[in-house]
């Protein structure tokens, strides 16, 4: 009897998975040009749940340094409930650092604005990205000029979530610059810049900071240091102990859902 209980709520629970079916868009513009290599780059994917209204969303950007990579979906953001936005941006040196944050402040608004079309919500929008898309997140999550670009509030983003992002002017920019990799700079490329009690929440994630690119976690631990000291109420941070920089991404995605899961508790 016990086993044919256990059999019954198997049957129901993977029932109840194979309703939810997933469809993947590819190659969306999200930025109006006339420019040959706007219009090569400037395109996203979205992932989400058919048949599904109010479901989350997570704004993905990858990493690369600024001057490589390419969008996909994490395999451990899906079957999971959220929608996944993921956005190719245009690369260094073909681009401009302003460039590529203003891709990504114009992605998120596409996000906000069309995520509704699919059965999302545009209260449940999160931001997330790998590096160079960590430094995205942190950027037109806390500098809301980016965003204003595009009419919408960088406080309205449910939440920002680098995973071992620059907290500082990113290493591309101080090397156009001619400074050193051990030269740090906090201008108006840094998120540390841009500090405030009033951002949406943050939740910092870093690799083993013996294990991190150069300084990695510390700029990232100084940033949770003052967003708390501004009087942010919401900052946290995680250092992922014997996770490299690349490594880290895969533990990253647990905590970045928990959050999620977390901060949609609250607002309900």
């Amino acid at each position: 009897m016990k086993t044919f209980f256990m059999l019954i709520c198997l049957f129901l629970l993977t029932t109840g998975y194979a309703q939810t079916k997933y469809q993947t868009l590819q190659d969306i513009p999200y930025h109006k040009s006339s420019d040959t290599y706007t219009l090569e780059r400037c395109k996203l994917d979205i992932y989400y749940p058919e048949n599904t209204n109010g479901f989350a969303t997570v704004v993905w950007f990858h990493g690369g340094g600024l001057s490589s990579g390419n969008k996909f979906i994490p395999e451990q953001l899906k079957n999971c409930g959220l929608a996944v936005v993921s956005v190719n941006y245009r690369l260094l040196p073909k681009a401009t650092l302003q460039d590529c944050i203003d891709d990504a402040a114009a992605a998120v608004a596409w996000t906000f604005n069309e995520i509704e079309k699919y059965g999302g919500d545009a209260k449940k929008i999160f931001v997330s990205g790998h590096s160079a898309g960590g430094y995205l997140t942190s950027m037109i999550g806390l500098d809301k000029k980016w965003l204003n670009t595009y009419q919408i509030d960088a406080d309205a983003i449910c939440g920002l979530i680098p995973f071992s992002g620059h907290a500082i002017s990113h290493f591309a920019y101080r090397q156009s610059k001619g400074m050193k990799d051990t030269q740090p700079s906090i201008d108006e490329f840094a998120p540390l810049y841009y500090v405030r009690a009033d951002a949406p929440p943050l939740i910092i994630v870093s690799g083993d900071r013996e294990l991190e690119m150069l300084g990695r976690y510390e700029e990232n631990a100084y940033f949770w240091r003052m967003m708390k000291v501004d009087g942010h109420q919401q900052t946290y941070i995680y250092e992922l102990d014997g996770y490299d920089h690349g490594a880290m991404a895969d533990p990253a995605f647990h905590i970045l859902k928990n959050h999620i899961k977390q901060i949609l508790n609250e607002i309900k």
